[in-house]
């Protein structure tokens, strides 16, 4: 295949969620493997609710992903594209006005359900004279204009649904702009694919419909039909949609609460797919598991457990050259034998901080047994130390007291790490060093 052009195309409403992270992803790691382009489309024509600062959280939000543009584009600066199309389709007698109100739809659409009909709408304004549509706006009204869909199937191979169809004849005849002359989705979106050359939209399975609606409109318009692919949405855990303006699953929040980028990325992209969902270290990597005849044609869901789960896998096998500047930037870069002494015990990068004070800095020892730790003391091998010292310790001191098991670790755990749980104190003890052990095994803050 030709190197693919690919879009994505978020409103700057709110904040994007894991379920845009998806769409972007697969769009981004299908341009990055077939060496195409990828293009950021801001669709910001809903004045209202588009805010710079949303825009400038999108960016952030993909940066953080990974995720830059080839170019940015936003579609408010584009009002002229639109204009000329529209221009085109009302001489070629595509678009149409159209002078009802909203209430008045509403009243005819309840009509129609009542009577057991589709709700669609009957094309009634085609049938006004000039004379009716003068006045019409002489009595103040402005009209909303339709786009004349041809009543037949369309049809197009999708990329992971395979042969879709859909009947034109079921749907109502799509309002492009509004009354105000403001555009609606659909007729910027499709100028926008053609002018920016598009190749390939890989979007949610939302917007089936809406294919075949645009493929009408990108003939009418003469421009080629680009090649579509439409993924299954993402759930929570419980099955619920997910929401920008709810904030469900948010990447900022994810970011925030310290999760790696590359472990929302395994699971944005392998969930609900033929790959086993597992972490995955860099994005070239994800980018050859992408396989978009492979997605479940069902909705997937996006358990935040199994979002930490990953996370600690991605951080358990992640080397040290790959860790460094973020230990740098924690200050916590106890060099290679920190890390991998420590990395087996994180969840999240931030905790490396409370291990990296356990070793470097100062903590309150627990101490259960002062008798005991007075006897291990005594018997602390003088350094250097090396990953088998614990060994030779703690043979001597179960010689000398007869504790074992849990009765001869655990006391020895509290005091050097003032906490029951952690990495194995064979890699510790050596970072921790001998005047600190022996302190803290006195009981004292070291």
């Amino acid at each position: 295949m030709s190197a693919p052009v690919v879009r994505f195309a978020p409103s700057p409403t709110g904040r994007l969620h894991i379920g845009n992270a998806r769409t972007a992803l697969l769009n981004f790691l299908l341009a990055r493997r077939e060496g195409g382009r990828f293009i950021l489309r801001l669709d910001d024509t809903d004045l209202v609710r588009s805010t710079q600062e949303f825009a400038d959280g999108i960016v952030e939000d993909l940066a953080w992903l990974g995720i830059v543009p080839d170019i940015t584009v936003r579609q408010s600066e584009r009002t002229a594209l639109y204009d000329t199309a529209v221009e085109r389709l009302i001489a070629m007698g595509r678009l149409y006005p159209c002078y009802e109100t909203a209430e008045e739809l509403e009243r005819r659409r309840k009509r129609q359900l009542a009577r057991g009909l589709p709700p669609v709408y009957d094309r009634a304004a085609l049938k006004l004279t000039a004379e009716e549509r003068a006045r019409l706006e002489a009595e103040g009204r402005r009209p909303h204009w339709r786009f004349l869909l041809e009543h037949r199937v369309v049809r197009w191979h999708d990329l992971v649904r395979g042969d879709s169809h859909v009947d034109c004849a079921s749907l109502s005849d799509p309002v492009l702009r509004r009354e105000d002359g403001t555009y609606l989705y659909t007729l910027p979106s499709v100028v926008d694919d053609l002018d920016l050359g598009i190749t390939h939209v890989v979007r949610g399975e939302d917007h089936v419909t809406n294919t075949a609606v645009q493929i009408q409109i990108i003939e009418a318009l003469g421009g080629a039909v680009p090649a579509f692919g439409h993924h299954n949405l993402l759930t929570t855990a419980s099955g619920e949609g997910l929401s920008k303006r709810l904030g469900h699953l948010s990447l900022k929040g994810l970011r925030d609460g310290g999760l790696e980028p590359m472990a929302v990325a395994s699971l944005a992209v392998l969930v609900g797919s033929a790959e086993a969902v597992r972490p995955v270290a860099s994005l070239d990597e994800l980018a050859g598991l992408v396989d978009l005849g492979r997605l479940s044609h069902a909705p997937a869901k996006f358990d935040e457990a199994e979002l930490e789960g990953l996370n600690a896998r991605l951080l358990h096998a992640m080397p040290y050259e790959t860790a460094k500047p973020r230990l740098v930037s924690l200050g916590a870069d106890g060099g290679p034998a920190f890390w991998d002494a420590v990395r087996g015990n994180l969840v999240r990068m931030a905790d490396v901080a409370m291990w990296w004070t356990v070793v470097a800095g100062e903590i309150t020892p627990v101490v259960t047994d002062a008798d005991f730790l007075a006897k291990a003391r005594a018997l602390l091998p003088e350094e250097p130390w090396d990953g088998s010292t614990w060994k030779r310790w703690t043979d001597a001191v179960k010689a000398e007291t007869g504790a074992k098991g849990r009765a001869l670790f655990m006391p020895l755990r509290q005091a050097l790490t003032g906490l029951d749980h952690g990495p194995e104190l064979a890699a510790l003890l050596p970072l921790i060093g001998r005047a600190k052990v022996a302190a803290r095994l006195e009981g004292r803050t070291a």
